[in-house]
């Protein structure tokens, strides 16, 4: 397995990855998440894999079939009122094929992440976690993840 920046010709798998990713919320919150959707158009995903202020990283065997991603964003309030003016690395989504689960491609691709963000200077990792996914959740836990904030809601 290598871990590296998406290309291209990396997007039918991420497609095939974020549509699981989309079920598995579907199925939590069909309030909230359609049905079958995916996150992003086509035109948006080579989009995000052309820029370098959104990193996207996939595991792919040897035959570069996609394993796994993470999708990243760089983030820092420069000059903010409030917030100090850190570089941090957000991870917006991170998927291992359901098929392939337990084989720790998910905690590579993690620690590739990590290795990503200090070397780019970054002061920290975030992502957030929808409560209804506690694979998830026990996931990010088990690599060292702590609570930075909770979101909240009311259905009205």
């Amino acid at each position: 397995m290598n871990i590296r920046r998406a290309k291209a010709q990396d997007m039918v798998g991420i497609n095939n990855l974020l549509l699981q990713v989309c079920l598995v919320h579907h199925k939590g919150r069909p309030d909230l998440f359609k049905y079958g959707a995916k996150k992003y158009t086509d035109e948006e995903l080579l989009a995000i894999i052309l820029d370098d202020m959104r990193p996207i990283f996939v595991a792919v065997d040897e035959s570069e079939n996609v394993l796994g991603y993470a999708f990243c964003i760089f983030q820092q309030h420069l000059n903010n009122n409030i917030l100090t003016d850190i570089k941090t690395l957000y991870i917006d989504d991170l998927c291992v094929d359901e098929n392939i689960r337990g084989k720790h491609i998910g905690k590579q691709l993690y620690d590739a992440v990590l290795t990503f963000a200090k070397d780019s200077g970054c002061y920290n990792v975030t992502l957030n976690v929808w409560s209804l996914n506690e694979g998830a959740m026990k996931f990010y836990e088990a690599c060292g993840l702590k609570p930075q904030k909770i979101g909240m809601e009311t259905i009205l």
